[in-house]
């Protein structure tokens, strides 16, 4: 059997019968459907398109590319062919883009035409890049539509390869300061779905799976493409900013089975539903979060909104997808459950020592669907990539139940009075509060150099900015007095990454 990811993720559909399935529908007015037969037809075309341009095998090609059905057909086209898709953050600046094309060296790039007035001058600028591609709308000067690039080209099958061969990369989404390229193989998309997808998240072909989370994310790729495809499932695609108006309207419109967001967005649309009473209609089975740990507060919200739990989880860019998490049958609010299975997970000191339970230890993942390493960055790959396992920069407590319980990023845990806290015990403490939105605690050094939580909270809409005053005994009664914020300041929106990651590294740096 060949090992090119693409053969069992596209091609198989049509052999196994379901050509005429719906794959991917844009939801939105107007938006296009692509049918499994479709998608391998569309995607057997990219390989000879590509070649007919000069793009080999094992070139990388840059995707800046919305969530639309050109997404799925160009990245499991350009597996199929040997070359290597870069799907990236859509949301970056011009000098982030040209960083990534110098480092990454694509020599093709694949533009939505929304995207064009920020990457077209970091593309002609790269000196590695020798055709740029557009998608939708009118072509510029020394760029080819992708209708252009697609006229003429037949379907070809896929490359023989290993599963071993390097298929596509993601860059990290720089919570901690600048993205990495991570690089994946073909085989460990097959194993994220074995595992998290089978036997954790249970899809099934008949569901419709929305996915807030974009698909150049890991989790949005997870939740938006490999599982799905798994199955021949039917994905929803959204190439706008998901709003809780947005959101609920395609909950509401197109009635998925299974939703996936992040803490954030959970919380937003709580706090909409709760002021509106605008609740959508629709048949929802399943919904998880990731990319942050999510407060129990707004589990407990939800679950009396929609009658449903969120299954929170835990994954990285560099695991692919969610290897630590709760189970639809087996939730605990303010966790991150337990391995998923096929991976396995410890805690460790800052020697290397596992950590005895109800101690705080960085958690480690050991699993196949690990990155192979990061491009161009020996020292990070060797820190991060050890042996079998992988450091994931998180903190974690390991509770009497067996559950793992998130206590922020390593770079993000300080200690007061000598003992280890948690910025995120004092993040969920403050959204407690029926006043407040989001929070993040950082470290800030007082008039005597030590380290204490200072706090920066989000309000509600139309909160009074003196319920500020009260927060510090509020805290000081839900987890304990020496946790409590010492200064705690009102700000219109937190620092977020464009997967909806807290850059409390940004907070830090301003003080």
């Amino acid at each position: 059997m060949n090992s090119n990811a693409a053969d069992w993720f596209v091609d198989r559909h049509v052999e196994e019968g379901r050509s005429d399935k719906t794959a991917f529908r844009e939801a939105w007015s107007g938006g296009r459907e692509l049918s499994y037969g479709a998608l391998a037809k569309q995607s057997g075309k990219v390989i000879e398109a590509l070649a007919n341009i000069g793009i080999r095998r094992e070139e990388r090609s840059a995707m800046f590319v919305l969530d639309q059905i050109e997404f799925p057909s160009l990245f499991w086209g350009s597996l199929k062919a040997g070359v290597q898709p870069i799907p990236l953050n859509t949301l970056l600046a011009t000098d982030v883009y040209r960083a990534i094309l110098e480092d990454s060296r694509a020599a093709i790039a694949f533009i939505s035409a929304e995207l064009l007035d920020v990457v077209l001058p970091a593309a002609k600028d790269s000196t590695h890049i020798r055709q740029i591609v557009v998608i939708g709308g009118e072509a510029p000067a020394g760029t080819i539509a992708w209708t252009d690039f697609m006229k003429g080209a037949t379907p070809q099958p896929p490359i023989e390869c290993s599963g071993d061969e390097v298929a596509f990369w993601l860059y990290s989404s720089g919570s901690t300061g600048s993205p990495k390229g991570a690089r994946h193989v073909h085989d460990a998309l097959r194993v994220t779905c074995d595992t998290y997808g089978s036997q954790v998240l249970g899809i099934r072909e008949d569901d419709s799976i929305f996915s807030a989370a974009k698909l150049f994310f890991a989790y949005g790729f997870g939740n938006g493409m490999s599982f799905p495809q798994s199955v021949g499932a039917t994905t929803l695609l959204y190439n706008a900013r998901p709003t809780p108006d947005s959101v609920t309207a395609i909950l509401e419109q197109y009635k998925p089975t299974i939703f996936c967001g992040v803490p954030t967005l959970y919380a937003a649309l709580v706090h909409q539903w709760e002021v509106k009473g605008s609740i959508p209609d629709a048949p929802l089975r399943i919904c998880i979060s990731a990319g942050e740990a999510l407060p129990a507060e707004i589990s407990r919200k939800w679950q009396a909104i929609q009658g449903i739990d969120i299954m929170d989880g835990v994954g990285s860019t560099e695991m692919l997808h969610i290897f630590l998490s709760n189970r639809p049958d087996d939730i605990e609010y303010g966790t991150s459950g337990t391995a998923v299975p096929g991976y396995d997970i410890r805690l460790v000191d800052e020697k290397g020592s596992d950590v005895a339970e109800g101690e705080i230890g960085e958690l480690l993942v050991r699993g196949d669907s690990a990155a192979a390493d990061y491009w161009n960055q020996r020292a990070k790959s060797r820190a991060t990539f050890e042996g079998e396992w992988t450091r994931t920069g998180d903190k974690y407590e390991k509770s009497a139940s067996g559950r793992m319980v998130y206590c922020g990023r390593t770079d993000d845990m300080f200690k007061v009075s000598g003992i280890w806290v948690s910025p995120f015990e004092v993040e969920q403490a403050l959204m407690a509060h029926p006043d407040v939105l989001e929070a993040a605690v950082v470290a800030h050094r007082d008039e005597d150099d030590l380290e204490k939580p200072r706090a920066y909270v989000v309000l509600k809409e139309g909160r009074d900015t003196q319920v500020v005053s009260g927060l510090k005994d509020f805290v000081k009664e839900r987890i304990g007095k020496w946790k409590y914020p010492r200064w705690v300041e009102v700000i219109d929106e937190l620092p977020k990454t464009a997967t909806g990651k807290i850059q409390r590294f940004r907070l830090r740096e301003t003080r």
